[in-house]
């Protein structure tokens, strides 16, 4: 599914808007969700870093997955920086993103077995001396003391005849 997201800023209302659209027909954006924002709070949020800010722009309503969050940040950040632009938009394809996470599975699985491959290989490695005092107690086992059992002294209890 594609996604668009535009976001305004409205210096008069001292706002900013976020709207999503969704293509929900073939090649026909269709609009889901809009929010507005105060600037204020938005710029805020900004200077608490990209987390706060991704924090204040999600909504109960507006939700985006982190890529499109982390695109839709920076996105704003320029917005509300220096700069005379009024308005972005941003498009997403859903096929894109599931590309990017099934990419990421498959090195964090390669990296698991690596790791994994290097633990087995040293615990098969022949790199230990025959010193024998290295192993604990050393040496020879010299007295083994015996276990003695108790005589039937768990055995008193009532017989039936």
């Amino acid at each position: 599914m594609k996604q668009k997201y535009e976001i305004i800023k409205d210096d008069e209302k001292n706002t900013l808007i976020l709207r999503e659209y969704a293509e929900l027909d073939k090649d026909t954006l269709s609009p889901l969700c809009e929010e507005s924002y105060d600037i204020t709070a938005i710029a805020a949020a900004v200077s608490g870093g990209k987390s706060a800010l991704i924090a204040a722009l999600r909504t109960k309503n507006m939700y985006p997955p982190g890529l499109y969050a982390a695109k839709i940040a920076d996105t704003v950040t320029e917005l509300l920086g220096e700069g005379e632009t009024q308005s972005a938009e941003l498009l997403f394809d859903d096929i894109e993103l599931l590309n990017r996470e099934r990419e990421r599975e498959i090195r964090e699985a390669e990296i698991k077995d690596e790791v994994e491959v290097e633990e087995i290989d040293e615990l098969l490695s022949d790199d230990f001396e025959d010193d024998e005092d290295d192993f604990e107690g050393g040496g020879e086992i010299k007295d083994i003391n015996s276990l003695k059992v108790a005589d039937d002294e768990y055995g008193d209890g009532d017989e039936d005849p």
